[in-house]
Order: C-alpha cells, then sequence, then structure tokens
C-alpha cells in the first residue's frame, strides 16, 4: 500500500477520531473513485460554516443517529467534500484547514498560499 499525503507533501495525519470521519469513517480525508465528492479537506468547523453549509442543502450539525452521526458543533474537525470547501469559500465561509490531514490531491484545485491562509492555528502545548 503507497503512502498517502498531505497537502505539505508529508504522510496524511488522521482528521478526526472523535467525530468518526472520512468517506472511509476512519479518521482520514483519503477516497478512491468510489467517492465523488472528494471528501479531502481536513476543516475544523465554526458556526458560520455550518449555518452555511444547512442552508446549501448540507446541514452537518443535526443528529441523525440512524446514521451514527452526532451533528458536528464548533471546534469539530470533519473531512469536507473539496467542492464544499470551495462554495463556501466563494461565499466568504470557508472553515479552517487542517494542513496535515487535508490530502494531497486538493492542490489540483487549490493552491497551498490559499489552504496556507485557511490553516488551522495550532496552540502551542505546555
Amino acid at each position: 500500500m503507497s503512502v498517502v499525503k498531505n497537502v505539505l507533501g508529508t504522510n496524511l495525519k488522521p482528521c478526526s477520531l472523535d467525530p468518526l470521519t472520512g468517506f472511509h469513517r476512519d479518521g482520514y480525508c483519503n477516497c478512491g473513485p468510489e467517492d465523488p465528492g472528494q471528501h479531502l479537506v481536513c476543516v475544523a468547523v465554526d458556526d458560520a460554516f455550518l449555518a452555511f453549509s444547512k442552508a446549501q442543502g448540507n446541514d452537518l450539525s443535526t443528529s441523525m443517529p440512524e446514521y451514527g452521526f452526532k451533528g458536528l458543533q464548533a471546534g469539530d474537525q470533519w473531512c469536507l467534500c473539496l467542492l464544499r470547501w470551495l462554495e463556501a469559500l466563494a461565499a466568504g465561509k470557508a472553515p479552517q484547514v487542517d494542513l496535515e490531514s487535508t490530502h494531497e490531491r486538493v492542490l489540483e484545485q487549490v493552491s497551498l498560499e490559499v489552504l496556507q491562509a485557511y490553516a488551522v492555528t495550532q496552540v502551542a502545548s505546555s
């Protein structure tokens, strides 16, 4: 199995294990041709993005227990469809991006400079 890279050129790191994300629900923003949505962008959702996404018909904040989905809250990380992130970017509602957990294929449509402008700010641990 080949090593999957992130947009920084290093090994792809998990996006979130709680809530469990990724097209394959393995915590990684990785997919193949079976995922037409390209869930490749690891984002830290905020209230503005969740409201925007819901208004676009993709409600990520409401719990759907029948699918094992508890709903996202501000601060949760999630593997988002590339086109949904681009749509939010165009509307001024793009959530922050975890660059280490965002798949390198995103660079086919978004420059690293744009992604870096939306990079999650890491809080240094003491």
